[in-house]
């Protein structure tokens, strides 16, 4: 629990909200999310190559050698 200590909490989080839409207007904050969540489907999609790339790595490595010379 310490290790959390640091995140803000209920009120908190109210005034990061009030700052950001004062800082951004409400006609920039869905800009935002929808490049934030262009941004998120990105990284999950380089991790789900990375993953198949290794999955492919690891059955190249798994084969038998004798069942490739066939």
């Amino acid at each position: 629990m310490v290790l959390l200590s640091f995140l803000p909490g209920g009120y908190e989080w109210l005034i990061v909200a009030l700052l950001v839409l004062l800082l951004f207007g409400g006609k920039k904050i869905p800009e935002l999310m929808k490049g934030l969540g262009k941004g998120v489907k990105s990284f999950k999609e380089g991790i789900n190559e990375a993953k198949t790339e290794m999955n492919k790595a690891k059955e190249e490595i798994d084969t038998p050698v004798d069942a490739e010379k066939k």
